[in-house]
């Protein structure tokens, strides 16, 4: 959790870059992207934040924040894992490992754990549909997956996880 003055410095890091960023045209995608790595998110507070200093509607904010996967609502867990729910894993059952990442995890998909070790996302094509179903953690792709291949899967990041604890 940041303090007050860690908290105070990221709104004055961020109100000097939208000052800088409004004297070039088409400043709101960049300035929330910058936002997203000072914050490490796109929370309310921060949307707002954006809306006064730039003089856009908030409606508007919020609409590119929700619009564009890259920008996320709410903080992602250490791990973010993509299940692929294109047309060749749908059909290869990704529901089922997707709905099994779910239960072990215990979180519905676009959430992330309390323990913040998990971002649980059900994702588009991935390009691996030879492999199907997939799913992707982080930058580590796992195919031919069943359902019960998941907690062995998730073991290894948990393992990974309480040792550098």
């Amino acid at each position: 959790m940041e303090s007050k003055e860690e908290l105070k410095q990221n709104y004055d890091e961020l109100g000097a870059y939208i000052e800088e960023a409004m004297q070039s045209p088409g400043p709101l995608m960049p300035v929330m992207q910058k936002a997203q790595d000072i914050f490490g998110c796109l929370p309310f507070d921060v949307q707002k934040f954006i809306s006064d200093k730039m003089g856009i509607p908030m409606v508007d904010v919020y609409g590119v924040a929700t619009f564009y996967s890259q920008f996320a609502l709410e903080p992602k867990g250490e791990h973010v894992i993509g299940v692929c729910m294109g047309t060749a894993c749908y059909v290869k059952n990704a529901e089922s490992v997707l709905n099994a990442l779910a239960d072990d995890l215990q979180i519905i998909p676009g959430l992330t754990t309390a323990d913040r070790l998990f971002t649980l996302e059900a994702t588009r094509c991935l390009g691996c549909c030879g492999l199907a179903p997939v799913i992707m953690i982080d930058d580590q792709v796992y195919g031919r997956l069943k359902p019960d291949d998941v907690h062995d899967i998730l073991k290894i990041y948990r393992d990974k996880a309480a040792v550098s604890a």
